[in-house]
């Protein structure tokens, strides 16, 4: 314990950690103090790591069971939790938090460096938690009370014509289970009880509102949650491993780095149904995911 440390890389979100081999199996003392690190930073960073497939897995499991790779597009060869977030698979440049679009989405992330372009293919990764409490008092009573309905079947905001077969393929893969589910839009950690906003690009809709109002909504509130100073901004280098919370993050993969390949391997923790300010759970309308995650 006294060899880690702790450097935040913002004001708000995001740390280093430095001292702790993430490649041997963790005591109970420093996987707490990583969970404590988390809940503080919402983001941590490890450099120079040395793991494949088996020693992600290894480590991402002392936060919890481990989900399948993803709930419909398939996972890297010969390990089915790990999804191989590949450059030539498409690129995931919207705002989104992992797989909210079912009813109980991973509670957290590893995403380790396999290709790192030579320039460009940052990832955001922003403070939820920062953005709530950014909310004017009248905005953040409104946001208290409402509800959103979270889907993979959403708005790509690019008309058919413009994809190609290949696209249009990834696109069918995607939605070949159609997943439906309603969260709130303010979600309290279940860990620190801090409130967060729980949209990203999954959330289509505002329940009981027009996909029109809906969206004016929406947008209202996730210009907080994308304020520059509740966003990581972190630049790849070989060999890293980043961690974060995903019940109080949004993420965005930057896609401007040409046609340079770029390959990173995701993991994810099974996590909790989501709960708002008065207790109540999220609840599926549409799709089954219990062949992706146990409910933590």
């Amino acid at each position: 314990m006294a060899d880690i440390e702790i450097q935040k890389v913002t004001a708000h979100i995001g740390a280093r950690v430095i001292g702790v081999d993430i490649s041997k199996p963790l005591d109970d003392i420093t996987a707490a103090a990583l969970r404590t690190a988390l809940n503080e930073h919402k983001a941590l960073v490890f450099d120079d790591v040395d793991l494949d497939d088996e020693g992600q897995q290894a480590f991402a499991r002392h936060f919890g069971d481990l989900t399948t790779a993803h709930p419909t597009v398939p996972a890297v060869d010969g390990a089915p939790n790990v999804l191989p977030v590949d450059s030539e698979r498409g690129r995931a440049n919207h705002w989104h938090t992992d797989v909210t679009f079912v009813l109980n989405p991973p509670q957290a992330s590893t995403l380790r460096s396999i290709t790192v372009p030579p320039y460009g293919g940052e990832t955001l990764i922003a403070n939820s938690a920062a953005a709530y409490r950014d909310l004017p008092e009248p905005l953040r009573a409104l946001a208290d009370t409402l509800w959103a309905e979270h889907t993979n079947d959403y708005d790509y905001a690019v008309p058919d014509e413009n994809i190609d077969e290949e696209q249009a393929a990834q696109r069918a893969q995607f939605t070949s289970i159609k997943f439906r589910t309603a969260h709130p839009v303010v979600r309290v950690h279940p860990l620190t009880g801090e409130r967060g906003l729980f949209i990203g690009g999954f959330a289509q809709r505002i329940v009981g509102l027009s996909v029109g109002e809906s969206r004016k909504i929406l947008d209202l509130l996730q210009a907080y949650v994308t304020r520059p100073e509740n966003i990581l901004r972190w630049r790849w280098s070989p060999n890293q491993l980043v961690l974060f919370d995903n019940r109080i993050t949004q993420h965005y993969a930057i896609d401007n780095y040409d046609g340079a390949p770029r390959r990173l391997h995701r993991v994810t923790v099974a996590g909790d149904v989501p709960v708002g300010i008065e207790g109540k759970e999220s609840h599926s309308i549409a799709g089954d995911a219990s062949h992706y995650t146990s409910v933590a």
